[in-house]
């Protein structure tokens, strides 16, 4: 299974945003705004604003604009599964495409399209337990800290 580059983004974007917060909530720093989290992550600014947008209509995160604005995760978005968060972001559909635009012959006795959907369900499931949160945590959190921000 492969995940789009939409959903592999937001899903680092979060994790950027959990660890962010956890320590520089500390600090006193200002929430880092989507321009600084797409430097950091070395992702494009146009690409990253569209994942805001879906994160922030989903309630995973809140945007601020402004002085002392920035980006900060929900408690929603700490705790989401990751499992949920893919199966949501991915969309439905099946891994292969059984009626493109030349449909497959044997999509009416095929048992490979079954099989591949068990797998992709299964797939999901196993990110079901993991959350946002847990995807932070040591080693991760602390590699995530030396990507600079500012």
């Amino acid at each position: 299974m492969r995940l789009t580059r939409f959903t592999d983004l937001a899903l680092r974007v979060l994790m950027r945003l959990a660890v962010v917060e956890n320590t520089e909530a500390a600090d006193g720093q200002a929430p880092p705004t989507t321009r600084e989290v797409a430097d950091a992550m070395r992702i494009a600014y146009t690409h990253t604003a569209k994942v805001v947008a879906r994160l922030q209509h989903l309630g995973l995160i809140e945007a601020r604009r402004g002085r002392g604005g920035g980006l900060t995760l929900t408690t929603a978005g700490r705790l989401a599964s990751v499992g949920g968060l893919v199966r949501e972001l991915e969309g439905p559909g099946d891994v292969v495409d059984c009626e493109g635009t030349v449909p497959c012959p044997l999509a009416a006795a095929c048992r490979l399209r079954r099989a591949l959907r068990r797998a992709q369900e299964a797939f999901y499931d196993s990110l079901d337990e993991l959350t946002v949160e847990d995807l932070v945590a040591a080693p991760t959190g602390p590699l995530l800290l030396g990507i600079t921000l500012r």
